[in-house]
């Protein structure tokens, strides 16, 4: 029997009701239990009712089954009265599970100490917060500190307490954190900064941020920053060498490269940091935004089905190492305006790539793409495969990658057939899989995929997945 127009009003507005309940609760566990809680890795803080329903829908789509709001906003609720420590929980997972497992358990309350149980049964989970230095303030530094100040209170762990630049004063000051409060790509920073001209210092959130200089970096332990992490994001210093000079600064134990590093480990969080004893490394590589994008997707690929070849294209947004008009450049093609050309030059992901998956050694070229966009890049990945597959063998595989198991955070799924470049700005994946876009030959050999990622957003937000797991504060999880 079909619904008419009150009882379909009336069902909307219960569901609205849900919303608004489970709204209080994300916010009850986080301030109050350092408890986050997401839905299908979608962040659930800061979001309207509107919002949360359509994250719900979003939800119901990737999973092929319907998340119930209610059944989340019960389950949420529940875990408000559990004594739970810091941790992050998947929501939208438990529902989907509760759905599926429900007859299994005879209260929701069995249902979640046997997912959950393990969390309130940890005898110590007092984890020591770690100190931060930005080590340049650029485009992956301020975004850096967004996150980082965002973050903060939320039981990750990592605060961010200093800036290190070549040069700083009160005038140079006001305009970095102009920078940091007003971004053309990313959008306004939804918080007030207090600036105090005779300290170099800022407050962000009750976040004290002191700067330093070259003159003054040395005195980090004068502003209680001891056995700090430093994040070089100025893309100068990319060898063992260089970066050792990070170290001899006082209060600093460990130093993590925004960009491809020389004779360091490298590393695509998600990927291969259990292959690698951060513990005896102090100095290590978050890669590439680019390699964090394909080495994801590689990896599932080469796991279920052998690669024997490939070639990888990347159109990639333009960065500051273009010119914004004809001039000198030290690079092929560089020099030409980024902002009016198509621009063909090199890529080093292809080996970059094969530093994080051995087994991909020798297999892969690539090139890229500088296009006038100033954020936003796709990776287009035609690879030559050992076994028969299909359009849908090769997406269901992805699918499951971002449903379930070590890469849940860092490959989106798209089923969007409409996706463009801007749509991915702000995505916190550093792959998402354009499920629409993939083609497989006649030969069901021959397979060409299409993978977006935002170059300064995703990638930061690996950066930090990073930095948590080489300073081993890591909440808890279930997702």
């Amino acid at each position: 029997m079909k619904q008419n127009y009150s009882e379909k009003l009336n069902a909307f507005i219960a569901e609205e009701k849900a919303a608004t309940q489970l709204i209080n609760s994300v916010s009850n566990l986080l301030y109050k239990r350092g408890v986050e809680l997401v839905l299908f890795r979608k962040h659930l803080i800061d979001k309207n009712v509107s919002e949360i329903l359509r994250i719900h829908q979003y939800a119901s789509n990737f999973v092929n089954k319907p998340i119930s709001i209610f059944n989340s906003t019960q389950l949420a609720h529940i875990l408000t009265t559990l004594n739970l420590p810091p941790a992050k929980i998947d929501i939208g997972k438990l529902t989907y599970e509760y759905d599926s497992e429900k007859s299994n358990f005879k209260t929701l309350e069995k249902f979640l100490e046997a997912k959950i149980g393990f969390m309130q049964n940890t005898a110590n989970n007092n984890l020591q917060s770690k100190d931060v230095v930005l080590f340049g303030f650029g485009r992956i530094g301020r975004l850096c500190a967004r996150e980082l100040i965002k973050q903060a209170g939320k039981g990750q762990q990592l605060r961010l307490k200093g800036v290190i630049l070549r040069k700083i004063d009160v005038k140079s000051l006001h305009k970095r954190c102009a920078l940091l409060l007003k971004d053309s790509v990313h959008g306004a920073f939804a918080s007030s900064i207090e600036i105090n001209d005779n300290e170099l210092s800022i407050v962000i959130n009750g976040q004290k941020i002191q700067f330093f200089d070259e003159q003054t970096k040395n005195n980090l332990k004068d502003y209680d920053i001891q056995d700090a992490l430093l994040i070089d994001n100025t893309g100068i210093y990319k060898d063992y060498e260089s970066l050792s000079q990070h170290l001899k600064i006082d209060g600093i134990s460990k130093v993590l490269l925004t960009a491809p590093g020389s004779k360091i480990p490298n590393i695509v969080y998600g990927v291969n940091q259990d292959c690698i004893n951060t513990d005896n490394d102090k100095i290590i590589s978050a890669a590439s935004c680019t390699t964090n994008a394909i080495a994801p997707i590689l990896k599932v690929i080469n796991d279920n089905n052998e690669l024997n070849k490939g070639h990888i294209e990347t159109i990639h947004a333009y960065t500051n190492d273009q010119n914004l008009l004809d001039n000198m450049h030290n690079k092929a093609r560089r020099g030409r305006s980024a902002a009016i050309n198509m621009v063909i030059t090199s890529t080093g992901a292809g080996k970059a790539v094969t530093k994080v998956i051995p087994g991909l050694e020798n297999k892969l070229t690539a090139n890229a793409i500088r296009v006038p966009t100033p954020n936003g890049s796709l990776a287009i990945m035609n690879l030559d495969l050992k076994n028969n597959t299909s359009i849908k063998i090769i997406n269901e595989m992805i699918r499951k990658a971002a449903l379930e198991g070590a890469l849940v955070n860092q490959i989106k799924y798209s089923m969007n057939t409409e996706l463009v470049s801007s749509d991915i700005i702000g995505s916190e994946g550093a792959a998402i899989f354009d499920a629409p876009a993939t083609i497989v030959s006649e030969n069901q050999k021959n397979v060409i995929l299409y993978v977006w990622y935002d170059n300064e957003f995703g990638y930061t937000k690996q950066v930090i997945r990073l930095a948590k797991y080489i300073s081993k504060v890591r909440r808890l999880h279930y997702y």
